[in-house]
């Protein structure tokens, strides 16, 4: 790196210490004179005292005097070694700065804010030889570039020097960023100015010879891809295609041209110019309308085509101007297309005359048709008018049995307490035989009735499924307790295999599923075993299967089990009303749970329902065992609210049987009439009322009037045939016990003795 002379920061402190300098040699020279003055006065007049005094005056001078001369010293001294660390420090920053600005591989130059050259680098004279020998003199920026320009060193400057020089003194004067200058050695240099807080520019040139080339390179190998993709889609073209310049010489073709045209060489021999081209299409090849091959100009439109007759085949000519001025030529066989077309056109004529004999037949045939319609549409008005009538009656069908159950269980109700009361009591072995089968009897109409509502509320959709997570080990479990009996006194073994899984289902609709195949299972297996097993099929999926060991279902067979009433012929001697399957049926429809039979004749049966997996639930906490406490209800008072007699009479004497004291009425102002004016000793114990009695009136109205009467929160259990979710909703609510009919003894009093205890 070279340096210019520059003023220095020293020069100041050289004049500080000039200065001092200075008036140290004045002071020295007044010390001088006074000191002579002193020692040559021989003036006598004055007396030896005043000579004394003067002297003690001078001395005193001359000893400030002297002291502040050392001062001077001093300071010069102090102003000195600051001077020669000052120079250390800056001939150590310029050789640091001297160093840096040399390392770097690019030209480096400073100019000052007078735009004079003041710091530069070897690698910047490395750009401009020819300034080596000036470079010590401070040129200005402008002698620099026009110094160059003259000696052509930029290849801008080849043709235009002085457009040139007024360019880069523009672009110099803005200095807030890079561009790049072609030299005319055929070096590339990127020059990137900007400019100081003193006013100067700093600017750094980089050699980007190598890149540019690279570029180049680059680009020259994009062109040759290019060329070779568009000869290779020339070539893959069915048309075959050349390409003449705008001196109307051929630059381009593919092989479809050259067989088309059978030219057995090179197209570029026989066709090099246009001309040659129509010459060989007029006379060698005879075509028909090769003025289609004319050169065109810029005034015509840019593209012509035609089909032209070349012997018997027929080859569609496209002309088309290039945007320099060249054109393109296509020749396209459209022999096999035209002769399609031709017989297509003679097909479509044909077909147009044997359309329009077909319309006339038609139109003959349409008012025959639109005759029929309308004989047709009459007879699909009778269908949906009967199809509507049978949906009525099907939707009556479903009321009256839903809203019936309330009669057809009340005397089913009563003969059930009338037969719970004779069976509490001493009677003859014939006469209590007669009352076990009439019991009997009412079990089954019972469980007929049971079925038959069940039944009827799936088909009108009153049963909401309740979705939720429901134990299978738990379900299971239950099942076992309850079937287990069954199985032992039929001679069959009841297995249950253990099974920790939770499911996605509706428990109660579940249990009823479950229950029903157990009880068929059990129900048609002579010997052997009765087993529920559970697996997962697929991810997602727990699948419950009970499968048997019976006479097997056949294959014939194996869909109507699911019809109401439908039973096998073989199992017409086992109990039974053939609805088990329809209930199971309807409720995995309802709950949307797969169920398959697998089974075959003499080997058995097994239903599988499938079902979603559920997520594990956290177990209750079991309540502490409370101690045992009495569970009699003798000598309870007991409330009893029906608007049927013979049930008033029927619970009379079941309850008076359990030694009950028993006041019966048929509503709620009723009952309240019939207690009478009573202490709160002479209170009812609990109160059982039906939930339909007349005039409207609901078992739980007349239970929240007495309680109100009576001014008691007395305990009340409600009994209906109604076993609908709003019903159970609406008692639950108001924590009212709710029975279902007809009442089960056992269980009345098992929920009696739980409340009055």
């Amino acid at each position: 790196m070279s340096t210019l002379p520059a003023p220095r920061p020293e020069e100041e402190e050289a004049a500080t210490i000039a200065r001092l300098e200075d008036e140290v040699r004045k002071l020295r020279k007044i010390n001088a004179a006074l000191i002579d003055r002193v020692e040559r006065s021989t003036d006598l007049s004055h007396s030896a005292f005043s000579m004394f005094e003067r002297a003690i005056t001078l001395e005193q001078l001359v000893r400030d005097r002297t002291r502040a001369l050392e001062d001077a010293l001093g300071q010069l001294a102090s102003a000195n070694a600051k001077l020669a660390q000052a120079r250390a420090e800056a001939e150590a920053a310029e050789t640091r700065l001297r160093d840096a600005i040399e390392s770097i591989n690019e030209g480096f130059a400073l100019f000052d804010a007078e735009d004079r050259l003041v710091l530069y680098n070897e690698a910047y004279l490395g750009f401009w030889p020819d300034l080596v020998d000036v470079a010590q003199q401070r040129p200005t920026f402008h002698e620099i570039i026009t110094m160059l320009a003259e000696q052509r060193c930029p290849a801008g400057a080849l043709s235009s020097p002085d457009r040139w020089v007024s360019d880069r003194l523009a672009r110099h004067a803005v200095a807030e960023g890079g561009h790049v200058q072609a030299l005319s050695d055929g070096r590339w240099i990127q020059i990137n100015e900007l400019r100081t807080s003193e006013g100067g520019i700093v600017g750094i040139y980089t050699d980007i010879t190598e890149a540019k080339a690279e570029d180049a390179r680059a680009r020259a190998r994009d062109l040759a891809e290019q060329n070779l993709a568009l000869q290779a889609l020339l070539d893959n073209l069915v048309e075959g295609v050349c390409m003449f310049d705008a001196d109307r010489r051929l630059t381009a073709w593919n092989g479809a041209l050259q067989r088309l045209l059978g030219l057995s060489g090179d197209a570029s021999g026989a066709l090099s110019q246009h001309a040659d081209l129509v010459r060989f299409c007029r006379e060698s090849l005879a075509m028909d309308g090769a003025e289609v091959l004319d050169w065109r100009t810029e005034g015509e439109a840019p593209v012509r085509n035609r089909l032209c007759q070349v012997g018997e085949r027929i080859w569609d000519v496209r002309t088309t101007v290039t945007a320099l001025g060249g054109m393109v030529v296509g020749f396209l066989d459209v022999t096999e297309p035209a002769t399609a077309r031709q017989i297509l056109q003679d097909t479509a004529e044909t077909l147009e005359r044997r359309v329009a004999e077909r319309t006339t037949e038609l139109m003959a045939l349409n008012q025959r048709l639109a005759s029929e319609v309308a004989e047709r549409r009459a007879i699909e008005a009778q269908l949906l008018e009967a199809k509507t009538a049978a949906e009525l009656a099907n939707r009556s069908k479903t009321s009256f049995i839903a809203a019936a159950s309330h009669d057809l269980l009340q005397p089913l109700n009563a003969a059930r307490l009338f037969i719970a009361a004779l069976t509490e009591r001493r009677l003859a072995l014939p006469t209590r035989a007669l009352v076990n089968q009439a019991s009997t009897s009412l079990n089954s109409v019972e469980d007929l009735l049971e079925t038959i509502f069940e039944i009827s509320r799936l088909d009108a959709g009153a049963i909401t499924p309740v979705l939720g997570n429901v134990n299978l080990a738990a379900l299971l479990a239950t099942l076992q307790t309850e079937f287990a009996p069954m199985a032992r006194s039929a001679g069959l073994a009841f297995v249950v295999e253990p099974v920790a899984a939770w499911v996605r289902s509706d428990a109660r609709l579940l249990r009823r599923i479950l229950q029903n195949l157990v009880s068929n299972a059990i129900r048609y297996t002579a010997r052997g075993e009765v087993r529920i097993t559970v697996d997962q099929p697929a991810p997602g999926q727990v699948r419950v299967s009970v499968a048997d060991t019976g006479p097997g279902i056949p294959h014939d067979q194996q869909e109507r089990i699911f019809e109401e009433f439908r039973r096998l012929d073989t199992s017409n001697r086992i109990p039974g009303k053939g609805l088990g399957l329809a209930i199971v049926r309807r409720a995995t429809a309802m709950l949307q749970h797969p169920l398959a039979l697998n089974s075959e004749a003499g080997a058995g049966a097994c239903f599988a329902v499938t079902l979603p997996e559920g997520e594990c639930q956290a177990d209750a906490v079991p309540a502490h065992a409370k101690p045992a406490r009495d569970r009699t209800i003798q000598g309870r008072r007991i409330l009893v609210i029906d608007n049927e007699a013979q049930i008033q009479l029927g619970m009379e004497t079941l309850l008076s049987g359990w030694g009950c004291q028993v006041t019966a009425a048929g509503s709620g102002a009723a009952a309240l009439d019939r207690l009478g004016p009573v202490d709160q000793g002479a209170l009812p114990d609990v109160i059982i009322a039906d939930f339909h009695l007349d005039h409207a009136e609901t078992g739980d109205q007349a239970v929240h009037d007495i309680r109100t009467a009576l001014g008691r929160d007395l305990p009340a259990i409600i009994i209906s045939a109604d076993r609908s979710e709003e019903l159970k909703t609406r008692l639950a609510g108001q924590k009212l016990p709710l029975l279902g009919k007809p009442v089960k003894p056992a269980q009345l009093r098992a929920l009696l003795q739980t409340m009055m205890n």
